[in-house]
Order: C-alpha cells, then sequence, then structure tokens
C-alpha cells in the first residue's frame, strides 16, 4: 500500500491567438476497493466558461471544457494533481480463485456473461497474415493443460523480456502485427499486442490507461508520462491487470485512471482550436509522480 502524488502537466503553445474548441479530459480515477482518492484538482489557464463532468460509455470520469467563442489565447495549460491512497492485489501474486471451467486455458465464458463481454472478446485490428494468432499459440502449444493464470503470466513476462521499449511520443499506436515485426514499441503497444492476442483465444480485454509508480528498484520502463497496461476478465477472479511493457500483474505499482475497448479512446487530454493549421507551436506533457509506502492496518 502506498500513498501517491501525481502532478500530470499537459501544455499547448501556438504562434498566433487562436480560439478553443470543447476539451476532453480523461485524467481522474474513480475510488474503488484498491484506491482511496483523497484530492483531485484541476487548474487550467486561460480559465473555463464551464467545466462539466460526466461518466463515458465505459463508465470512466470524463471532464469538458468549454471556452467563450470570442476568447483568444496563446497557449492552454492543464495541470491535474491527485492525491490518493493505492491498495494493490499485488505484489506478490495473490491466489485467485478462478471458476474451475475458467482454470484450464484456453476456455469459454458462461451464457450469462457473453453477451456482455462480446465486444472485448472481438479483434480490433487487422492481422492478415495470422501473425499474432500464431504468436499468441506459442504460450500453449505442448503445455497440455495449461494453467489459465501461468499463460497470463508467461505472455506478460515475454513481452517485457522479448521486446524493446521505445519511447514515441506521435499519436497513435502500432498494430500488433507490426510490434511484432518490429521487436519494439511503446507501453501501449505492448498493451494492444496482449489484448488480440488474447482475444485470438476469445478473452475479453479492455486497454487500460493512467499512471505507474517506481518501486524503487529503478527498473520501471514507461514512467514520466501516462501508462497505458490491459486488464483481462478471468471468471471467478474479475477483471486482472497485466502490464507486459513492465511484467507487472495484478495491478502492482499501476493507478488506473480509465478503461476502454480500444487504445484511440482513452486519451488523457484531447480536443483542439480555432485558427490555421501552422498556428500550433507545440505540446509540452510532464508527469510527477511520487510514492511513499503506508503499512497496513490490521
Amino acid at each position: 500500500m502506498a500513498r501517491i502524488n501525481i502532478v500530470h502537466t499537459t501544455e499547448y503553445t501556438y504562434h498566433n491567438p487562436v480560439g478553443l474548441m470543447r476539451h476532453r479530459m480523461m485524467i481522474r480515477p474513480d475510488d474503488s476497493h484498491d484506491l482511496r482518492l483523497h484530492r483531485a484538482v484541476i487548474e487550467v489557464d486561460p480559465k473555463p466558461a464551464v467545466t462539466r463532468w460526466a461518466h463515458d460509455v465505459f463508465n470512466n470520469s470524463i471532464c469538458y471544457l468549454e471556452w467563450p467563442e470570442d476568447m483568444r489565447t496563446e497557449h492552454l495549460r492543464i495541470v491535474s494533481t491527485l492525491d490518493l491512497t493505492h491498495h494493490p492485489d499485488g505484489p506478490p501474486l495473490p491466489v485467485f480463485a478462478l471458476d474451475p471451467a475458467a482454470e484450464i486455458f484456453p476456455f469459454s465464458y458462461a451464457t450469462d456473461e457473453a453477451p456482455d463481454l462480446a465486444r472485448l472478446t472481438e479483434r480490433q485490428l487487422p492481422d492478415p497474415k495470422r501473425t499474432v494468432d500464431n504468436w499468441a499459440r506459442r504460450f500453449i502449444t505442448g503445455l497440455g493443460n495449461a494453467h489459465t493464470m501461468k499463460v497470463m503470466e508467461t505472455m506478460t513476462r515475454a513481452i517485457q523480456s522479448e521486446f524493446e521499449y521505445r519511447a514515441r511520443y506521435e499519436e497513435g499506436t502500432q498494430t500488433p502485427a507490426r510490434t511484432l515485426e518490429l521487436g519494439s514499441g511503446t507501453c501501449r503497444d505492448f498493451a494492444v499486442l496482449m489484448m488480440e492476442a488474447l482475444r485470438s483465444f476469445g478473452l475479453a480485454t479492455r486497454f487500460v490507461t493512467g499512471y505507474l509508480y517506481d518501486d524503487m528498484s529503478g527498473t520501471t520502463r514507461g514512467g514520466g508520462s501516462t501508462h497505458a497496461w490491459c486488464s483481462v476478465y478471468l471468471p471467478g477472479a474479475g477483471w486482472v491487470e497485466y502490464d507486459p511493457t513492465n511484467g507487472l500483474l495484478a495491478g502492482a505499482n499501476l493507478i488506473r485512471v480509465g478503461v476502454t475497448r480500444t487504445a484511440e479512446q482513452a486519451l488523457p487530454v484531447s480536443g483542439g482550436y480555432f485558427g490555421d493549421a501552422n498556428d500550433f507551436k507545440g505540446l509540452y506533457v510532464d508527469v510527477s509522480v511520487s510514492a511513499v509506502p503506508v503499512a497496513a492496518r490490521n
């Protein structure tokens, strides 16, 4: 358990004064059994005329900002400050009590859950040569009765050890086939690879966006910015989080902010401006995360 302080700064600059369209932000986590949110503050310059909160189709907390139509500015600065306590499920990896029908991989979902999970089990990205399918099947080939939790762990660790992490600041995500071809990618690329690999077996997966805090080992990858990983629905255990970038299991060191079906639905900050295409000057993003261990109470 740890007390976490997060300061997430996003700043857009423009060569000439521009008008601001409505902006959408996914930067506030919800309280849950594994996370207690003590304080959440958003500072915006220039100050918006309207700040509105809502829940999206996935029940994520979304903040909308709107400015007067006649306002013009040469910058937009958004600073989100979070103070929270994290109660992760791991490490060490807890012993999940899977439903008996889900203990051996692959498995099928029960008829009462399958309709609710259907869209999350569907492949979302092209794989015409079945590259991802072939890669995914290496984790069960020759294993006989492979235990589901062992397959999850093995796939997570394999991506961490076999692929090179390369930060990429442009928007967008590689296809899993491209990640396999390059042997490298970002945290969001690795999350999508694991999602599509598991979806090839009919498992329901979600893209998770949030923050990563260091465990003091200095070995975590993807810090200093928002982070991405995935969650998998395992009957009996529920949604279990895996970070293939760092080989983290069961949500350890991960602060979940939002969950979506695809990576494109999980932008922390999105919006536009009124002006010329050449007015855009630059984008600055900085994420500072500090963690202080807290002794668990009996």
